[in-house]
C-alpha cells in the first residue's frame, strides 16, 4: 500500500519540477544572479568604500538580491530533498517515510503558492518598504477604537511576515484608541503586498462605548505609500518646503512639553501636509516627516495626478458609508468580507491578529487577471 501512495507523491512531485523553471523566470532570478555578481565585483574594486552613501546602496541591493535568491534556491533544494525521500521510501518499502514526504510536499505546494504571489509584484516601487497612516473616521471615541483595532492588525501581520515596523506619528483618540498614526513597515515586498489594503475599512460590531448596547458602524482609513530613497527619484527642492517646528502632544512626560520638537512639513507646490512627533530630537522627528512627504509624492506620480492634489486626500476626505474596500462584522456573525474581490472569512478573530493573507492573495490575483470589481 506504502508503494503505491509513494509513486503517487512522486508523480506529483516530478510535476512540480516545470512549475520550478517556470516561477524562477518569472520572478527573474537568472538576471538576478547576473546583477549580484556584478555588485559584488563592483564592491571588491578599490576605494568602493569611500562614497558612503553609494557603498551602502549597493549594500542593501547586494543584501536584497542574495535574500531573493536564496529563497528560491532553498525552494529548489527542498523539492529534491522530498523527491529523493520519497524514492528512498518507495525503494525500501518504508513506510515510516510516507509522513515526512507528504508534509514535504505540502510545504512545497504552500511555497510555490507564496513565490507565484511574488512573481506578480512587478510594480515599480514594488519591493520597497511601506508607509501607513491611519484616519479615525467621524463617530468619535468608537472609530477612533476602530482605527487603533487596524493598526494592531496590521503590526501583527508585519510581525507575522517577520518585518518589523516603525512608529512615525501618533495621535491619541479623546478617550481611546488612536485620532491618527503612521508606521514605517521594513521588508522585502513590504509595499507591494500592502498597497492593497489601501482605502476605506468599514465596522459593523456592538460598541463596548455604547451604554444601550447597540449596534453601530464605523469606519476608519488606510493610507499605504511606499517608502523611497533619496536618491533624486523624487526631487523634493529645499525651497518647495516650509518647516514649522511646534510643540509635541500627547504622552511623553515632561520634556516633551518644553521643547519644540514636533514638525510640520508643507510641501508648498502640492499643498502636501506632513506632520511628525514620536522622536525626541527636532532632526528626527524631520527626517521622518520627510520619508512621509516623499511617499506622498511617490503615490501622486504612480497615480499620476500630481495636479489633483484631492485625489491623494480622497481617502481621508470620503471614510463614510459606500465608500469601504472591506467591511468587517462582529455582530450579529461574523464575517470579514472584501468588495473588491468578495473574498471573505469567517473567523473575524483571526483577521484582526493580522491572518490576512487571503485577502491580499486574493486582490494580487485578482488584479493580475483584470477581474477586480468596481
Amino acid at each position: 500500500m506504502a508503494v503505491i501512495e509513494y509513486d503517487e507523491y512522486k508523480q506529483k512531485l516530478l510535476a512540480l519540477e516545470p512549475t520550478l523553471g517556470e516561477l524562477e523566470k518569472a520572478l527573474g532570478i537568472p538576471k538576478a544572479r547576473e546583477e549580484l555578481a556584478a555588485l559584488q565585483k563592483e564592491t571588491e574594486q578599490e576605494g568602493f568604500w569611500n562614497d558612503l552613501e553609494h557603498s551602502q546602496k549597493v549594500s542593501q541591493q547586494v543584501k536584497r538580491l542574495e535574500n531573493r535568491i536564496k529563497k528560491q534556491d532553498r525552494l529548489a533544494a527542498d523539492w529534491e530533498d522530498c523527491l529523493t525521500l520519497c524514492e528512498m521510501g518507495q525503494e525500501e518499502d518504508d513506510a515510516s517515510l510516507l509522513e515526512d514526504v507528504i508534509s514535504g510536499y505540502e510545504s512545497l505546494e504552500k511555497e510555490i503558492s507564496e513565490r507565484r504571489l511574488a512573481a506578480l509584484l512587478n510594480g515599480e516601487y514594488d519591493a520597497n518598504n511601506a508607509i501607513l497612516t491611519f484616519h479615525a473616521g467621524a463617530g468619535g471615541t468608537e472609530a477612533q477604537d476602530w482605527a487603533e483595532m487596524l493598526y494592531r492588525m496590521y503590526t501583527r501581520w508585519a510581525e507575522r511576515h517577520g518585518y518589523t515596523y516603525q512608529l512615525m506619528d501618533y495621535e491619541a483618540g479623546d478617550e481611546a484608541g488612536i485620532k491618527s498614526a503612521t508606521i514605517l513597515i521594513e521588508g522585502e515586498n513590504a509595499y507591494g503586498y500592502l498597497r492593497s489594503e489601501n482605502g476605506v475599512h468599514r465596522l459593523v460590531r456592538v460598541s463596548p462605548f455604547d451604554a444601550n448596547a447597540r449596534r453601530q458602524t464605523s469606519f476608519a482609513a488606510l493610507e499605504v505609500m511606499p517608502e523611497l530613497p533619496d536618491d533624486g527619484d523624487i526631487e523634493i527642492r529645499s525651497e518647495d518646503i516650509e518647516m514649522q517646528a511646534c510643540r509635541s502632544s500627547g504622552a511623553g512626560g515632561q520634556h516633551i512639553n518644553k521643547t519644540s520638537s514636533a514638525v510640520r512639513l508643507t510641501h508648498i507646490p502640492t499643498g502636501i501636509v506632513v506632520f511628525c512627533q514620536t522622536e525626541r530630537s527636532q532632526f528626527q522627528n524631520r527626517d521622518n516627516a520627510m520619508k512621509m512627504l516623499r511617499a506622498k509624492l511617490a503615490e501622486l506620480k504612480i497615480q499620476q495626478h500630481a495636479e489633483k492634489i484631492s485625489d491623494i486626500k480622497g481617502v481621508q476626505m470620503k471614510i463614510e458609508w459606500g465608500s469601504q474596500i472591506r467591511s468587517y462584522v462582529f455582530m450579529p456573525y461574523t464575517l470579514a468580507k472584501d468588495t473588491r474581490t468578495g473574498y471573505e472569512m469567517g473567523n473575524i478573530q483571526a483577521v484582526m491578529d493580522g491572518d490576512i493573507d487571503g485577502f491580499i492573495n486574493a486582490y494580487l490575483t485578482a488584479a493580475a487577471n483584470g477581474e477586480l470589481k468596481k
